[in-house]
């Protein structure tokens, strides 16, 4: 792991490959899995305050399920997490673009009419951030359905924190990223 300020990052952060690649996966990360997308406690008031605007945005699934169960929930580990169509399913969030998933809340942000992008987990995927008190520590989470992003990253040769510098930055910091990049070079990884 190395160090940066307080953060521990985790090798394959730095050594693996990694580039989205949506027109293979569809962006199957918003529409799978065992519970929404995790949420930070700071992100949770904002999703109350940002919903009527991104709603024009959403499925008429996801509005229902935001209606029924509210704009975030707690999933069965006791995090916060964005809410599910179906319980588990897709994103609430989720709208379709093309047959590829694309997050309602982005497309607001992207038309100007929201500031926030996105939940910092999604925009920080495949990187999984581990909280404790004193540090953060920062994992590359492998899953099969971003094998193709794996391919193309290897394609391409971008390393995950590469791929992930603006939300990283988002996350710690331009100062923190310079940091990490100045270490990286340092190290013989």
């Amino acid at each position: 792991m190395l160090e940066v300020k307080e953060t521990l990052v985790h090798e394959d952060v730095l050594k693996e490959n990694f580039v989205c690649h949506l027109e293979k996966c569809k962006g199957a990360c918003c529409i799978e899995g065992d519970s929404g997308a995790p949420l930070e406690e700071s992100e949770l008031e904002i999703l109350k305050e940002i919903y009527p605007l991104v709603k024009p945005y959403m499925t008429e699934k996801g509005i229902q399920a935001i209606e029924a169960d509210g704009e975030y929930v707690i999933d069965d580990d006791g995090d916060y997490t964005t809410t599910c169509v179906d319980k588990n399913k897709e994103c609430a969030y989720v709208t379709w673009e093309n047959g590829i998933t694309k997050c309602a809340i982005e497309k607001a942000y992207e038309d100007g009419i929201i500031d926030w992008k996105k939940p910092i987990s999604c925009h920080l995927y495949p990187i999984r951030i581990t909280a404790y008190p004193e540090f953060d520590v920062l994992h590359y989470d492998r899953w099969g359905i971003c094998s193709s992003a794996c391919s193309f990253g290897n394609q391409l040769n971008v390393k995950v924190y590469e791929f992930l510098k603006q939300p990283l930055i988002r996350k710690y910091g331009a100062e923190w990223y310079a940091e990490l990049i100045e270490k990286i070079n340092k190290t013989e990884l």
